[in-house]
């Protein structure tokens, strides 16, 4: 495997909210510096060199960016987008890899990835990828996953696993959309009331609905931070 060229790109227009990576990379090398690289600008990595392992962590934990290899050592990282894809996980895919033939690069974006960097590469055209895709899909997605279902915008449902659909009502769907958009953020009651309410003063218009999720949902659809806040949980 062809190692990528990483260079020190410095702190370019990072993250501002933690938003967490998913590495599916194989060689350890690689995917040492890549950590490295993407911790520094204050994204939260996760890395795995496996499908299988991908496929667990992507369907149990909610990512904003997947940053996936092609050959990996139990399949093709096309496939895991296929399945992904097929599972409802809508998260934004960069493929990075050696393999640089039009064919490769068709064949990835045809599984469901949104974007294809060939090895060797330039840390910075990288970075600007993955915030390029930050960009385009967190406030357009319309499925956002949460731990044990998905959120559907449109249709003011939470789908859990094993097919059971919860009715939600706006403000409701309002809510839980804010902390799925960004799940490994922490929200403040007063970042959370200006959703539901711009110009509205009391913090019980947040505890409220919170209480109102946690009925339908379980208590640990939506985690409490004590002294801060509210950030996404596990739909039970």
């Amino acid at each position: 495997m062809v190692l990528g060229r990483v260079t020190d790109a410095g702190q370019v227009g990072g993250p501002t909210g933690g938003e967490a990576l998913l590495l599916v990379e194989d060689d350890t090398e690689l995917a040492g510096l890549l950590v490295r690289l993407f911790s520094d600008q204050g994204y939260l990595v996760q890395s795995v060199g496996d499908v299988q392992g991908a496929l667990h962590l992507a369907l149990t934990t909610a990512f904003d960016v997947l940053i996936v290899d092609r050959r990996l050592p139990d399949g093709d990282g096309a496939d895991l987008v296929s399945r992904l894809r097929r599972r409802g996980v809508t998260t934004p895919v960069l493929v990075l890899t050696a393999h640089g033939a039009v064919r490769d690069r068709v064949e990835g974006l045809d599984a469901g990835a949104d974007d294809y960097l060939v090895k060797p590469f330039d840390s910075t055209e990288l970075l600007a990828r993955v915030r390029a895709l930050l960009r385009r899909h967190v406030e357009d997605a319309l499925v956002l996953p949460l731990g044990g279902g998905a959120l559907y915008v449109e249709s003011l449902e939470a789908v859990l696993d094993d097919g059971r659909r919860i009715a939600l009502s706006p403000l409701e769907c309002a809510l839980l959309t804010q902390l799925a958009r960004r799940p490994t953020r922490v929200f403040s009651r007063d970042e959370l009331r200006s959703t539901l309410s711009p110009g509205a003063v009391s913090d019980s218009l947040v505890d409220t609905h919170v209480y109102a999720i946690r009925r339908k949902l379980g208590r640990a659809a939506i985690r409490t931070v004590r002294g801060i806040g509210y950030r996404a949980g596990e739909l039970g």
